[in-house]
């Protein structure tokens, strides 16, 4: 068997990130994940990171605004993950460039993990931040970078947040606010799914230079379909809220900033909903799989 690629995770701390370091690992794969100092203090971070020595993971210091330790860690492995938040995936021209200079890095996954919307049928600001996704796209072909784009769609554990809007931890009980006509289909995959298949891409040569789709076929319903799952499951019938577009349009014009971010990505995503983009479909490629089906989901919560 060929050797398993070396494995750099940058935001390994973050929220997927640790899950990025999990599959890594279990997969058997040398793995490395690149840390601030400073996240070393940090009384949650910092018992991750323990974890993460525990369990055979190289933890590098370094930070995104830090050229050179950038180049020193990448210079160390084959494969570059990218987990970054949102607010710092902009600056991910800067891994761009590192990986650059490096000049050893066989595939790069850069810090997407999302839907595939188009930005022109996005309202702001979520036509900025979807934008920033494309724009580090062109960036890294523009440097001829080889790649995989992991189109992750919707993370399972905003589902009750997002699209019931409610948080996790108190799913609705009497109504619900759907957006739009509820007839949109929507993909909501756990993290640690997501995690699995990227890892899975690492060395497949049929992902090399592509979008990897995680449409996992019992994870794709129209938000009307959802929130019937629920009422299933939870044995009650929920009041049905429904808010036309054009009212969704007017609450993103009036609303203060964070809302209005928050708002105009729920327009996007359960209203709009994904655009066709070609790829490969990652419940294909890796059948043997197991992956936690939102049916499986909700029943971990009812």
């Amino acid at each position: 068997m060929a050797e398993k690629s070396k494995i750099l995770i940058i935001g390994g701390t973050g929220h997927l990130g640790k899950f990025m370091v999990e599959a890594s690992i279990k997969a058997g794969h040398p793995t490395f994940a690149l840390v601030r100092k400073s996240t070393v203090s940090d009384p949650v971070k910092g018992k991750l990171i323990d974890s993460f020595n525990d369990s055979g993971v190289t933890v590098l210091y370094g930070d995104l605004h830090d050229h050179e330790s950038l180049v020193k860690a990448i210079k160390q492995v084959d494969v570059v993950i990218s987990t970054v938040k949102d607010d710092q995936k902009a600056e991910q021209v800067k891994i761009i460039a590192a990986i650059k200079e490096a000049g050893n890095i066989k595939r790069f996954f850069p810090s997407e993990f999302t839907l595939e919307i188009d930005p022109n049928q996005a309202f702001e600001p979520a036509k900025s931040m979807l934008g920033v996704l494309f724009t580090i796209r062109r960036a890294v072909e523009a440097e001829g970078i080889p790649y995989t784009y992991v189109s992750a769609k919707m993370f399972a554990s905003y589902f009750f947040r997002g699209l019931l809007k409610t948080e996790p931890t108190a799913p609705p009980s009497d109504k619900v606010t759907i957006l739009g006509d509820g007839n949109t289909t929507v993909i909501f995959n756990a993290e640690r799914d997501v995690a699995t298949y990227t890892i899975k891409a690492v060395d497949d040569p049929r992902t090399l230079n592509k979008i990897l789709h995680l449409r996992l076929p019992k994870n794709i319903y129209t938000v009307n379909e959802l929130v019937s799952l629920w009422e299933k499951k939870c044995g009650k019938t929920l009041e049905r809220i429904y808010v036309p577009e054009e009212q969704i349009l007017k609450d993103i014009q009036d609303a203060p900033f964070q809302t209005k971010v928050e708002v105009s990505i729920y327009h996007s995503v359960f209203v709009k909903g994904e655009t066709n983009s070609e790829g490969v479909e990652a419940s294909e490629l890796y059948p043997d799989v197991t992956y936690t089906s939102i049916e499986e989901y909700i029943n971990q919560i009812v």
